[in-house]
């Protein structure tokens, strides 16, 4: 059926709910309201508020009570309205969540997905369109991961929920209204992907192009830009920002010799910084030309009106092309 990413997610997390009894949702509105973006609208009514909760606005609270939940079974979901809404979170995310685990010597495990609409792209104000994925993809004892589109949105929070350890699930809300055919069935008895492995969008020779979450269908649209100029571009959508899948990245730099990372986060100390040194140290007789990375620039997120300054189009990352490709 076709379907929008929101209503992928939707159907995975109410699929979710009717498989396992332990699972339940919590956030802020998300239950009578259906939450902010309505990705959760209808499954209070359909699940009652025993299991889709509507918290108070304290995120260090939703956080820190789903913790509680998981370490006594249950399985939580809790979504964070805004990516910058995640901070007064912060602190039970990377000291008591991600670390218990280990704390732990493996005997107790965390199995909290949290969701996160990240990134920029729909005009919104201070605190609701950051970047904040480099901060728990730094945070060992995390899965970090970011779908780009409806069919892997349903896939990887069925999947994410199903784990045993803590997901940080980034969702694009640029791309919340994008529309696509999504075979549900099919994808819950044969994923063919496993929710830490990168997927080949687009083949080509020429160059390769990483992305993930809302840049994916960017470099997508470079990338056909590039061929009616004659150039071959593959572009590999990451999927998982942590463990990443450097094998699929590596194969495909091996084949054209040329890497392009492309993300909304700032450049500096982003994502990219990290899979540049590793294919460069992997790949490093194979590199015709340095990684490029094309990304937000170092400053705060913009206002509104500046936004398609700051985010990544297909303009700049065409010129990043040209670049490796004349080097």
């Amino acid at each position: 059926m076709k379907t929008t990413f929101t209503g992928a997610i939707n159907h995975g997390l109410r699929r979710s709910l009717e498989d396992d009894p332990k699972v339940v949702l919590m956030g802020e509105d998300i239950g009578r309201l259906g939450g902010v973006f309505r990705v959760t609208d209808t499954l209070q009514k359909d699940f009652g508020n025993n299991r889709v909760i509507d918290t108070p606005l304290a995120e260090s609270g939703i956080i820190g009570t789903a913790f509680g939940m998981a370490l006594r079974g249950l399985r939580p979901v809790c979504e964070i309205q805004f990516d910058g809404f995640v901070y007064p979170a912060f602190d039970q995310i990377v000291s008591q969540v991600a670390k218990i685990h280990a704390r732990t010597r493996g005997k107790v495990v965390a199995p909290i997905t949290i969701r996160i609409p990240f990134g920029g792209g729909i005009g919104s104000v201070e605190h609701h369109s950051e970047s904040p994925e480099a901060y728990f993809a730094h945070t060992a004892g995390l899965r970090v991961v970011s779908p780009s589109n409806p069919a892997d949105a349903y896939l990887m929070i069925r999947q994410a929920i199903a784990l045993d350890d803590p997901v940080i699930f980034f969702e694009p809300k640029r791309r919340y209204w994008d529309k696509a055919e999504v075979d549900f069935e099919r994808l819950d008895h044969d994923s063919g992907i496993a929710l830490d492995q990168a997927r080949i969008c687009a083949s080509g020779e020429d160059a390769t192009i990483v992305a993930y979450g809302g840049t994916v269908a960017t470099a997508l649209t470079a990338a056909d830009i590039a061929a009616s100029e004659g150039h071959s571009i593959e572009v590999i959508d990451l999927r998982s920002l942590s463990p990443i899948d450097f094998d699929t990245i590596e194969t495909s730099v091996r084949k054209t010799g040329r890497l392009i990372v492309v993300h909304e986060a700032p450049v500096f100390a982003g994502l990219g910084a990290e899979i540049a040194a590793r294919i460069t140290e992997r790949c490093f007789y194979h590199l015709e030309s340095p990684v490029l990375r094309v990304g937000g620039f170092d400053i705060p997120y913009p206002p509104a009106k500046l936004e398609r300054h700051h985010l990544p189009d297909p303009d700049r990352i065409l010129a990043a092309v040209d670049r490796t490709l004349a080097a």
